[in-house]
């Protein structure tokens, strides 16, 4: 219980500190590996990114089905200390149109990590001020 606690939020710093780094200096292997045609999430981040995110997702997946459910977002919240509503869990579940595989899950973060280039965060909140 403690230990996968702790584990678990190793696993979520690192998840942070990957999505502050996606941005930039993005490190391109030689090797092309197969992609579905639907999807190029996969190239946004590079093997090692792709490796934490999934051991992220595995401990998610409380019940191994591979799919992340609202049942396994509650329980990994419990594991970590906090009380998550009913509310709260259904919203983190509509953020995703389908369910939540690994593929959709990588899609998520990239989604949110899509255009945060910090010059137009800094730029955006100037412009506020042009009014």
């Amino acid at each position: 219980g403690q230990q996968y606690s702790c584990i678990l939020e190793e696993r979520i710093c690192s998840l942070k500190s990957i999505a502050k780094m996606s941005g930039k200096g993005k490190k391109k292997s030689g090797k092309k590996r197969a992609q579905r045609a639907t999807s190029n999430v996969f190239a946004m981040f590079d093997q090692s990114q792709i490796q934490e995110f999934k051991e992220a997702f595995n401990m998610i997946d409380q019940n191994r089905d591979g799919f992340i459910d609202k049942d396994d977002l509650n329980d990994t919240l419990a594991s970590l200390g906090k009380d998550a509503s009913d509310d709260y869990l259904e919203g983190m579940m509509k953020e995703a149109p389908g369910p939540i595989n690994f593929t959709m899950f990588l899609t998520l973060f990239g989604e949110k990590l899509n255009g945060t280039d910090p010059e137009d965060v800094i730029k955006n909140a100037f412009g506020c001020f042009d009014a």
